[in-house]
């Protein structure tokens, strides 16, 4: 039997306590081994499920540590790229909060450092594991939907009160589209295949100088697309295709077992819809399983960095348009 990989987790994030630590904890061929953070206190949460937990009080120890084998780094957005690449340079395999990187290029200092050393690394992508997304682009690249015309989405949500939040903060690479601008864009982008033409800014409001709403549109090669993301709005989320001949929703898809359960409602000449379920199913569990099978060599990761790569371009493209470049 193949020994587990041993995973650390760098920096007690609510984040990570809520589901990513505890994913790893539940993965098939993982143990969540070690975690990096500054207190004792903060490492409570974590062995409240995970006892023999190793405890690190400095990130630098962890990742000198021979006996971990993958790490994963929920630190705020400004820090990711750092200690990604450290992560890499010490040896280990590496899976990084979104968003990865808050611009385009800066994602090519880690898919070279990946490419010297022959590690994993990838963005926390988590949405493109769940069956609901693979069944969606396959749905929509069976041509069922007929010629695209039409792909829009919202996520959003309200966190107002929490002004310390990261988030809410431009210092630690805030905003809605960092935040969750990468599931609107990236969800179209692989579920289509397609990338954007040009993407216009058609509203950016902003607050403490992060954007709290963003309606985006673009044109794609062969539709439409206009999506909001906002973090001062009621909790909405949904994503839909629509083509000449059908429409696709996608129901809760990005919090799954959160929001809601994960479904998609596919409807077609004469209003008959058919629906799909997924209830319980955890992306969460399904991303690290699927980081294993890459870094066993069993399989190719479903979500590279150059895809990732690709949202973010988008994102650039949105500040690029609301500069009026």
């Amino acid at each position: 039997m193949t020994d587990p990989i041993r995973w650390g987790v760098l920096g007690a994030a609510k984040f990570a306590h809520e589901h990513m630590a505890r994913a790893i904890h539940g993965a098939k061929g993982a143990k969540l081994a070690a975690l990096a953070t500054s207190t004792m206190e903060k490492a409570a949460p974590f062995q409240a499920f995970q006892p023999d937990l190793e405890v690190f009080l400095d990130y630098k120890a962890m990742l000198a540590d021979p006996a971990i084998d993958a790490v994963y780094i929920p630190l705020p957005n400004h820090m990711h790229v750092e200690w990604t690449l450290l992560a890499l340079e010490s040896g280990k395999h590496v899976l990084t909060e979104k968003p990865l990187a808050m611009k385009a290029d800066d994602f090519d200092a880690v898919i070279a450092t990946r490419d010297e050393t022959g590690l994993v690394a990838a963005e926390a992508y988590m949405i493109v594991h769940h069956p609901q997304w693979q069944m969606a682009r396959e749905i929509y690249q069976s041509g069922v939907l007929g010629d695209p015309v039409l792909v829009d989405g919202v996520f959003s949500y309200d966190n107002r009160a929490d002004t310390e939040n990261i988030r809410n903060r431009p210092e630690t690479g805030g905003g809605s589209l960092p935040d969750i601008g990468v599931y609107t864009f990236g969800s179209a982008r692989f579920v289509t295949g397609e990338e954007p033409l040009a993407v216009q800014a058609a509203d950016i409001r902003r607050e403490n100088n992060v954007d709290v709403f963003a309606h985006v549109t673009a044109d794609f090669p062969s539709f439409r697309y206009s999506s909001v993301t906002s973090m001062r709005m009621f909790p909405r989320q949904y994503m839909a295709f629509h083509g000449t001949e059908g429409l696709m929703v996608v129901h809760t898809p990005f919090n799954a077992n959160v929001h809601g359960m994960a479904h998609i409602s596919v409807e077609r000449a004469g209003h008959a819809v058919e629906t799909f379920r997924w209830p319980g199913v955890n992306h969460y569990v399904l991303q690290v399983e699927a980081f294993g099978r890459a870094v066993r060599g069993e399989a190719e990761y479903p979500c590279p960095l150059e895809f990732s790569r690709g949202t973010q371009a988008m994102i650039d493209m949105v500040w690029a348009s609301e500069k009026g470049a």
